[in-house]
């Protein structure tokens, strides 16, 4: 059974995160009903025109009630986790207890439940394989993360695979590469592109690790939002159940900083320091599976991305902070 005949409406847990506003306006627009689990309203999704009807509940993953919470749903969006590379190795087991304890709870509870939802989990393509053997890496590629954040993904995408194989879950995970957009917090500390646009925009130094070759998946959100809606939507019997998101296409930092220099006509002001031994050097993802499977694959080039990241930036009042 295709979704779209299926009842009952999507949860987003951290649907007012980055990823998860995103998805919330995609599900939204297709008409689709949707609930946002969140640790504060939303602001901003619901002035856009949305045609199926969207909801809020205040959402606490440590302490969530999650047959409650969970209740009627069709679907669960998975997209809620409380740290970064930096923070999830200062200290790897809070990392574990506020991350992968909430997700395997999330699974039991699935388990209980009458009529299970189906599960969509974000994991992250650019830590859970680690060192690549081959490039760009497929869905087949061991795991191997080095950073404590891909060794918490990894773990929450075994656990999903166990309660599928145990219990008949339909647990689905999409390894997104490098996410980026207009409503992504470069405070944080993540996301190069729009660090680095947002930098640009204010008149700041642009900080690279090392020399700069260090290449990524850079893939605009709004495909992001359409490829995890695929995923939620497509009817897989069979499998298979695990899916890289992202462009299949390599740029290294400083192909970056070329293409922010060549759209604002500038040269910009880059500050290169010392390398972090956590940054894997190169990190592509083969997503030939999603396009065959899913008959998804991102449209916007990187070119395009940043484009519309910048003229959005210039027109709010978004700030580097």
């Amino acid at each position: 059974m295709s979704l779209l005949e299926k009842s009952g409406p999507h949860l987003v847990l951290g649907g007012c995160g980055f990823i998860g506003r995103a998805v919330v306006r995609e599900l939204a627009s297709r008409g689709l009903d949707v609930i946002i689990a969140g640790r504060a309203p939303p602001t901003g999704i619901l002035s856009h025109k949305l045609s199926g009807k969207v909801e809020y509940r205040l959402f606490d993953l440590a302490r969530a009630d999650w047959d409650r919470l969970i209740e009627g749903a069709a679907v669960v969006h998975h997209y809620a986790w409380t740290s970064l590379p930096a923070t999830a190795n200062a200290d790897p087991a809070t990392d574990l207890a506020e991350n992968v304890g909430p997700t395997i709870r999330l699974l039991d509870a699935m388990r209980r439940a009458a009529a299970p939802p189906r599960l969509v989990f974000a994991s992250s393509g650019g830590t859970v394989y680690g060192r690549l053997r081959k490039v760009p890496v497929s869905e087949e590629h061991p795991l191997g993360p080095i950073t404590a954040y891909g060794v918490g993904k990894a773990a929450a995408e075994l656990y999903a695979n166990q309660y599928r194989a145990l219990y008949a879950l339909d647990c689905r995970i999409a390894r997104i590469s490098n996410p980026f957009g207009t409503e992504q917090n470069a405070g944080r500390g993540q996301g190069a592109v729009t660090t680095f646009i947002q930098k640009a925009l204010a008149g700041m130094p642009i900080e690279i690790w090392g020399d700069g070759t260090v290449t990524r998946d850079y893939i605009h959100i709004s495909d992001v939002a359409q490829g995890l809606v695929a995923l939620a939507t497509a009817s897989l019997p069979t499998g298979p159940w695990t899916f890289n998101i992202g462009s299949g296409r390599g740029v290294s930092l400083n192909g970056l900083v070329d293409e922010l220099a060549l759209q604002f006509h500038s040269k910009l002001d880059v500050r290169r320091t010392e390398h972090r031994s956590f940054d894997v050097p190169i990190s592509v993802l083969d997503v030939s599976l999603a396009r065959d499977v899913l008959a998804w694959r991102a449209r916007l080039s990187l070119a395009e991305g940043v484009a519309i990241t910048i003229e959005n930036l210039r027109n709010t009042d978004a700030k580097f902070d």
